[in-house]
Order: C-alpha cells, then sequence, then structure tokens
C-alpha cells in the first residue's frame, strides 16, 4: 500500500513556509505522495449540506490556496513522490485551460502527476464561476472526453454544445498518460469510474460500505471491457485526533485507532492512503509529528 499527504493548503497551514517544509519533510519521510483538493469559497448561508460530519463546512476552509498553484510549487520542492488532486471541481474549468494547467504540472515534475476530478457539492460555486448546476454530469462526461483528445491527439479537433476548438496543435502533451482518478459515491458515479478511470478517489468510509462500491467499480469496469484488476483505489482520511476512548473511526480516535481502520481498508482493496491532517493539528511540526506518527503504524 502506498501512503501519501495532503500538503498545506487551507485554514492556518495556507503559507509558502508551511507548503515548503511539509513538502520537504514528507519526502524525505518516504511517503509516496502529495495530495492537494479544491474550494473556492464559503456561503454564509450554504444552499447544500457539506458532505461529512455535521453537514457544515469547516471553518479552515474560509482560507484556501489555489490547487494548481500548490501542486506546481510542490512538484519544484520535490523529486520522487507523486503529485495528485482529491479532487478538482472539474466542471468549473474549461477543457483547454484544464488541460494546459494539467499539463504543466506533469511535465514540471517529469510525469509525476496523478490527475483527480470530481463533480464537486457545492451549488454556491458553481453559481460563483458562472457554471449551470443542471446537466453537470453530462457536462462533467464531456470535459473528460475533451482532456482526452488535447492529451492524445495531433491536430485537437471537437465540437459539442458547450465548447468548440477547430483542428489546432495543443503543445506540449503530458510525459506519457497521466492516471485519471474520478471522485464520487453515487451509483452513476461508480460506473463511470469503471468505464473510463484509472481509479476511484473515496473517503474513509465504513468497509461495510466501502466495500460493496468498489465492487460496483469493479463490475463496471468489466461490463465495459476493461480489466478491474488495473483500477486503484485512493482513499482521503481526514482525521481528528483525540485521546484514546474518545473517538470514532474513521472519523476520529488516536493515532493508534485511526491507523488500525487504515490497515483494515488497505487489506480490504484500498492500492493508496493519503492523509489530510491539517483539521487536527496545530502547527507545522504538530502535522509532521502525526504524519510520521501514522507512517510508522502503516509501514
Amino acid at each position: 500500500m502506498r501512503i501519501g499527504l495532503a500538503v498545506p493548503q487551507y485554514g492556518r497551514f495556507a503559507s509558502l513556509g508551511s507548503l515548503r517544509l511539509v513538502a520537504w519533510e514528507a519526502e524525505a519521510m518516504g511517503f509516496d505522495s502529495l495530495w492537494v483538493g479544491d474550494r473556492l469559497l464559503t456561503p454564509l448561508e450554504p444552499r447544500d449540506r457539506y458532505p461529512g460530519g455535521d453537514g457544515l463546512i469547516p471553518k479552515e476552509h474560509g482560507v484556501f490556496l489555489d490547487p494548481f498553484a500548490v501542486l506546481t510549487v510542490a512538484a519544484s520542492l520535490t523529486s520522487r513522490v507523486r503529485l495528485g488532486a482529491s479532487a478538482l471541481n472539474a466542471c468549473w474549468y474549461a477543457p483547454p485551460l484544464l488541460a494546459r494547467s494539467l499539463t504543466t504540472i506533469d511535465r514540471l515534475s517529469d510525469g509525476r502527476l496523478d490527475v483527480g476530478l470530481g463533480l464537486g457539492w457545492s451549488s454556491d460555486e458553481y453559481a460563483a464561476v458562472g457554471v449551470p448546476w443542471q446537466s453537470r454530469a453530462a457536462r462533467y462526461e464531456a470535459t473528460l472526453d475533451a482532456l482526452e483528445a488535447i492529451w492524445h491527439s495531433d491536430p485537437v479537433a471537437y465540437s459539442t454544445e458547450l465548447w468548440t476548438v477547430a483542428p489546432s496543435h495543443i503543445h506540449p502533451k503530458p510525459v506519457g498518460r497521466p492516471p485519471l482518478y474520478l471522485a464520487g459515491f453515487a451509483p452513476d458515479a461508480l460506473a463511470r469510474i469503471g468505464r473510463r478511470a484509472d481509479g476511484w478517489l473515496t473517503a474513509a468510509l465504513p468497509l461495510p460500505m466501502l466495500i460493496p462500491m468498489w465492487d460496483a467499480v469493479r463490475r463496471s469496469a468489466e461490463a465495459a471491457g476493461r480489466d478491474p484488476e488495473a483500477l486503484r483505489m485512493v482513499m482521503r482520511a481526514n482525521p481528528i485526533i483525540t485521546r484514546a476512548g474518545q473517538g470514532t473511526p474513521p472519523v476520529s480516535g488516536t493515532v493508534a485507532q485511526i491507523a488500525g481502520y487504515l490497515a483494515e481498508a488497505a487489506a480490504a482493496g484500498v492500492h493508496e492512503i493519503f492523509l489530510d491532517l491539517q483539521l487536527t493539528a496545530r502547527d507545522d511540526q504538530h502535522l509532521l509529528k502525526l504524519a510520521e506518527e501514522f507512517r510508522s503504524h502503516l509501514t
């Protein structure tokens, strides 16, 4: 199992100093990957519930650095770790611009990018970028089609009711083919992952929920004529560290308790776990201490 870490991006950790320190130290510790998320705003009266916990957007998300910029800086600070997103809100971005940003990161990191995309959950954020909330799944599919065309065709040409690219050269191309991971938990999302992704971006769910969803992804891949064994499951864990007896894994608990759940998830089929400790760490040094404690439990 591979182990990754979310790099400083939001809340008290949204600074170059934190990003520089944690990226350097995480690679030196032996972590396999570094990850970012994608958040645009925190509405005062949200139309939609935050998908986790009590349904409220974490106050730490009130300050959130741009994921493309953070990944670019992380690429410049490291030489070995993979760089991923869990997950970029694909529909916010015009495909040629999204492709250019991702390709740039992939090239500047010598091919270390793992592309992670999702639909997002906030209709307020869609409204803020002028993208319709309705029919977003169709826009998502069209975005994936456009990325495939831009990255793997020369010249590039495609036309839909959303976008038109006249026959054009779009360079550079990525280094090889960046792995594509998709997020989602609804049946249609799981089916999409099986049909066209290299893997699933999931969250730390109770195993009785996680395993049937993964089975659905694998069945979809098989129905599409793809090899389900080639797919990978990548799990984001956002633990809140508590004293012994005061937590409920996988949401909260001691490092040992959360690590025990993560080890069970790995045994159930999770290929990579990355830890986002920004909601529970007090400062950079505390974050690195927790990261090393988790790594020692899991390796």
